[in-house]
């Protein structure tokens, strides 16, 4: 049994693991791996398929699965005799949920493999559906395994995770931007105490945020219910429920639609009939309590309300720190979202909440989202292109911290930056020391706004473009983090030109050799 998982932050693949366990116990040998690492040659090879995939942004694919869904639709291969199943994980509040899963699920049946399940689409909530699906999509075979006492004894340490995750105590939170700056980040510092947590420099980890204390208010007051009522169905009370169970910063689809079809608004009707566009753009900056102010006679009971609502998600965070060097700790670079409306300011869930609202001493809840596909070379002496403007510039605080405790020795070289140096360059001390230790070999820095013409770190990629391509002729890893649709886009279209100017070739190739690149684990994005 093949399972191929395409994930953007470990839900996809931890869902793909689950089931390749359950597979293992009914007695079917399991081959897992990412789809990305998948040839068509091979996928034609495969008799039975299970695919586990998440949507990024608006129906993407996920990066680990980018490679092998261009392949499969330049050149669809004959799948006749390979059977398939298609686990979609998506969030519906997205226009094209589960997308990544629908397109797969149907290039699979055109190419003539024959679908023996069908396709499950998983929103946030995803267990009991994905469950259920998993069940029925690995029946028993006639070897299955005897489970030994050892593992069922092993499978009682308790396992910090989504479910259940760990408090982590906050020891530190300072800010890394200077007064003046049209940011606010902080460097925020987690305690893993007797956890039990690893992680691996590249690894994220996953905060459960509360609301903040004020929106909830005003939402009870909309509401006109008390913190401590009770809504039929629920244990806890409807301020707690606001405060930890749902999301009221993002207004849901289902909450959008809700309130369109009882209120009679002119700019409302015009967004709703306007198509996405429209929508995204009247609806742009605002919350739960802005859509049921847009009729302020509007009568919502709590119940209704909490129906429309979308459950609380986790946010994720790349870690900035290397076990070797702060065992037993984990770091964070969190830049807090704020922004202004007509009448209100707003805050961001989860940033504002790690730096406004949590004291030092205080816990937080917390669980690991390993990334198996950022990660640093074996080899001590290849040589590490970072690419991370802004807060992407975390996980290689962690890698710089990491390369230097294993004594490696290749050249290490990060291009980051912001907008202004005097005020956002942020570990500017912790950089400086890496210098002076030798550690860090090349430094480039684009701070877009010191200068008339804005300079990004793009740029900076193709004014070294002759020492990038050296680099990558002598083996360099490259990786990118930060900002998928603006930032991680230029890079490549940097990284490609460079390819094909340096190298010889047509931009065609060059986009070859770098999905290359992609294939050999030299070229990683952490993306957002």
């Amino acid at each position: 049994m093949n399972i191929l998982f395409g994930s953007v932050t470990g839900t996809a693949e931890n869902v793909a693991r689950t089931a390749a366990k359950l597979a293992k116990s009914r007695g079917h040998q399991v081959n897992i791996c990412e789809l990305d690492s998948v040839s068509m040659e091979e996928l034609a090879e495969m008799d039975d398929v299970l695919v586990f995939v998440s949507t990024y942004g608006e129906g993407e694919m996920p990066f680990n699965a980018e490679l092998f869904w261009d392949e499969i639709e330049a050149a669809p291969p004959v799948l006749k005799g390979v059977k398939f199943g298609v686990c979609a994980l998506g969030d519906s509040a997205y226009e094209q949920f589960c997308q990544a899963g629908k397109d797969i699920d149907a290039m699979l049946a055109e190419c003539g493999a024959t679908r023996r399940i069908d396709r499950a689409d998983c929103d946030l909530n995803y267990e009991a559906t994905a469950e259920a699906w998993i069940d029925q999509a690995i029946p028993a075979s006639g070897n299955a395994a005897v489970v030994d006492e050892v593992e069922e004894t092993a499978e009682e340490v308790v396992a910090w995770s989504r479910a259940n995750p760990y408090p982590a105590r906050i020891v530190e939170n300072r800010a890394l931007t200077g007064e003046g700056s049209t940011k606010e980040v902080h460097h925020i510092v987690l305690s893993l105490g007797d956890s039990g947590l690893d992680y691996a420099a590249g690894d994220g980890i996953a905060v459960v945020p509360r609301n903040a204390q004020e929106l909830v208010q005003q939402i009870l007051r909309r509401l006109n219910r008390p913190w401590v009522s009770r809504v039929e169905g629920y244990d806890l009370p409807l301020g707690e429920l606001l405060s930890s169970k749902f999301e009221i910063l993002t207004p849901s689809k289902d909450l959008i639609e809700g309130v369109a079809s009882v209120v009679q608004d002119d700019a409302l009707a015009a967004a709703m009939a306007g198509g996405r566009e429209a929508q995204e753009a009247f609806f742009w900056g605002k919350d739960v309590l802005d859509v049921l102010n847009i009729d302020p006679r509007l009568v919502v009971t709590a119940d209704i309300l909490l129906g429309l609502l979308k459950p609380l998600q986790h946010r994720t965070y790349s870690i900035a720190s290397s076990p070797r060097v702060h065992a037993g700790e984990v770091h964070l670079t969190v830049a807090a979202v704020r922004w202004a409306g007509a009448k209100r300011r707003y805050n961001g869930v989860c940033s504002t909440y790690l730096i406004d609202e949590m004291e030092v001493g205080e816990e937080a809840a917390v669980f690991m989202i390993p990334n198996k596909r950022f990660r640093l070379p074996e080899d001590g002496a290849a040589p590490v292109i970072m690419v991370g403007p802004g807060t992407g510039i975390a996980p290689f605080i962690g890698f710089l911290q990491e390369r230097q405790a294993r004594g490696d020795d290749g050249l290490n070289w990060l291009i980051t930056g912001d907008r202004q140096r005097a005020t956002d360059h942020v570990y500017e001390a912790e950089l400086t020391a890496f210098e002076v230790a030798g550690v860090l070999g090349r430094l480039d820095l684009a701070f877009s706004r010191d200068q008339a013409e804005k300079v990004y770190v793009q740029d900076l990629l193709r004014a070294a473009a002759a020492d990038v391509w050296a680099q990558i002729e002598a083996g360099a890893h490259i990786y990118v983090c930060g900002d998928a649709k603006g930032m991680a886009p230029a890079v490549e279209e940097a990284l490609i030109a460079i390819i094909a100017e340096h190298g010889g070739v047509s931009e065609r190739y060059a986009a070859d050799r770098l999905a290359q690149m992609r294939r050999q684990g030299r070229y990683l994005k952490d993306v957002y």
